[in-house]
């Protein structure tokens, strides 16, 4: 991990405009999505807020001198963990902080208690999947879609601790 990031663990004001802000423009700029990813993020940032539980949710907040370079939010959907929102900016990836996130992330999962956890994503996105089948997570449903603007096939990947 580089050595100027540090990852904050509390929401503050301004870092819901910013999760959707980053969305939106690193997905327009590297994978061509629309409006309609950016404003499917702005709906379900507004969610995880509202239905926020300090028990069981969790949030991973990547700042370099303060500014905002990745993040990664566990969000509790019934007895299930689900992985949203990973992003790094392109110039903070293949330092470490992607495998960080994820060691994070499984960490506060087991902690919770968690014993399952899920994700969606799209098939483009080859080395955020290759990062989670090596956490243990597996491709469980696919299903082609334009509603990020483009024609994709999304993926839901699953974790089981069980096996």
């Amino acid at each position: 991990m580089s050595s100027s990031v540090v990852v904050r663990e509390r929401l503050q004001p301004g870092d819901l405009g910013e999760i959707t802000r980053l969305h939106g423009t690193v997905y327009s700029r590297e994978r061509g999505y629309g409006m309609a990813f950016e404003a499917y993020v702005a709906e379900s940032v507004a969610e995880f807020h509202h239905q926020y539980d300090s028990r069981r949710d969790r949030v991973w907040l990547c700042e370099d001198e303060g500014r905002m370079v990745g993040m990664l939010i566990l969000m509790h959907r019934g007895d299930a963990a689900q992985l949203r929102y990973f992003l790094l900016l392109p110039e903070y990836r293949g330092l470490g902080l992607g495998k960080e996130l994820m060691g994070r992330f499984m960490a506060a999962m087991a902690a919770c208690g968690y014993r399952q956890a899920f994700l969606w994503t799209t098939s483009e996105l080859d080395a955020a999947a290759a990062l989670y089948t090596r956490h243990g997570f597996v491709l469980a449903e696919e299903s082609p879609s334009t509603r990020f603007g483009k024609p994709l096939i999304e993926q839901k990947y699953v974790y089981d601790a069980h096996g």
